[in-house]
């Protein structure tokens, strides 16, 4: 299972960035099961809908028509030590 969860990751982490590329938003981390992303405030709920689409993008490529769904809890916050 873990093997599928890093392939899911990379996916989605890819979707992601093509998901920001137009925005001034930036992929600053990911570790297991976060992702944090800076970008300017105006900016935050594209970057949320990126996120949650490139999970969703992610897990029909990796695992294709299936009921499961890859959900995302998001936080945005001004500093990095808020996010929870």
């Amino acid at each position: 299972m873990q093997g599928s969860a890093a392939d899911w990751a990379l996916l989605m982490l890819a979707a992601l960035r093509q998901g920001i590329a137009d925005l001034k938003a930036e992929l600053v981390f990911f570790q297991h099961d976060e992702v944090i992303v800076h970008c300017p405030q105006d900016e935050a709920d594209a970057v949320v809908a990126a996120v949650r689409e490139a999970g969703d993008l992610a897990g029909r490529i990796a695992f294709g028509d299936t009921p499961v769904r890859f959900p995302f809890t998001t936080a945005v916050v001004q500093c990095y030590a808020d996010a929870k």
